[in-house]
């Protein structure tokens, strides 16, 4: 077999993690939008306020996934270049 390409298992493995990733991404950025965004509407905030929230929601839920997207993709890099 040639050395310098990925065989068909690598390639869906790969594709398998990066969907993992990607999925596990917008759950993990739903959620903290939801952690930070629900008790304030429970509570009842004014509209600069909630405004800001959802600014500040939104900014911090994608920080999280782009954090998740990259911990899972170089963890699984780390794994490949081991051998496992």
């Amino acid at each position: 077999m040639d050395q310098g390409r990925e065989s068909r298992w690598e390639k869906d493995a790969m594709t398998v993690e990066i969907m993992f990733a990607l999925v596990t991404a917008g759950a993990l950025a739903a959620l903290v939008f939801g952690v930070l965004l629900v008790p304030a509407m429970a509570v009842g905030v004014s509209e600069p306020a909630g405004k800001g929230l959802l600014v500040v929601g939104a900014v911090l839920a994608g920080a999280a996934a782009v954090w998740r997207v990259v911990r899972v993709l170089l963890r699984f890099d780390a794994r490949r270049r081991q051998g496992r």
